[in-house]
């Protein structure tokens, strides 16, 4: 069925294709008394985002899929401005997750209030780790990106955006809980399919975004979890416990 459409999206401004991403100044027309028209592209003359018309359901089965004209959509023709709270909340999963491991490890059920409280700090140590893993592995994206395509990052603006779809793209993290709470035997390997799958996320978010082949946004994620673990082994070897 027909999703609600976003009025407020009709104004002029900068929009783009989810076929060729070309530029487009409206997504559709609005004649009055619920008669609307999706606005064709004029580069490859088909509608600019059809996803307009559809529910947020089926927009987010496609993102789910890794479409790229589901990818444009929500990244150049809605104002999502949930990345920053979607990172924490994957990061509180992430931290989750390895605090529940490390508490399977420790055979200790000693009550005492001090025992608790250090549970606790090594939940936000977790954290810590997590945040610090994913900082170092987006920056090393940003390296190699700028290193092999300066002329796509020129302004703030591209670093931006490229942040943002990073962040969003990590909406794969969100599995951990269930799979921590369903646990069975084959939950390692869940674990490593969710991390396979966030990897193809932030692939296919670089590629949107920047509008590259598939090859140079594979280059930069490989050299990002490199740079993220010479950055982990450094603080290891400083004596830090990461």
């Amino acid at each position: 069925g027909r999703g609600v459409l976003p009025r407020a999206m009709a104004a002029l401004g900068a929009y783009r294709c989810i076929e060729c991403n070309g530029e487009a100044t409206e997504l559709y027309r609005d004649y009055q008394r619920g008669v609307l028209r999706i606005s064709i592209c004029k580069s490859c003359q088909k509608p600019v985002d059809k996803y307009i018309e559809y529910d947020p359901v089926i927009i987010l089965i496609n993102a789910v899929l890794c479409k790229a004209q589901a990818y444009r959509h929500i990244l150049f023709n809605t104002k999502i401005n949930i990345h920053g709270k979607l990172c924490v909340f994957c990061l509180l999963c992430e931290a989750y997750l390895r605090w529940l491991q490390l508490q399977d490890s420790s055979q200790n059920t000693d009550p005492d209030d001090l025992i608790r409280y250090a549970k606790e700090w090594d939940f936000y140590r977790m954290f810590g780790i997590a945040s610090l893993e994913q900082t170092s592995f987006f920056i090393g994206i940003f390296i190699t990106l700028w290193w092999m395509t300066p002329e796509m990052l020129k302004r703030k603006s591209d670093f931006i955006l490229l942040l943002k779809a990073l962040l969003l793209s990590t909406y794969g993290k969100l599995l951990l809980i269930p799979a921590v709470i369903w646990e069975h035997d084959y939950t390692p390997l869940c674990l490593a399919f969710i991390k396979v799958f966030v990897l193809i996320s932030n692939s296919q978010a670089i590629r949107v975004t920047l509008n590259l082949n598939r090859i140079i946004p594979w280059f930069a994620i490989f050299f990002g979890l490199i740079f993220e673990n010479g950055v982990v082994c450094l603080f290891q070897k400083m004596g830090w416990d990461v």
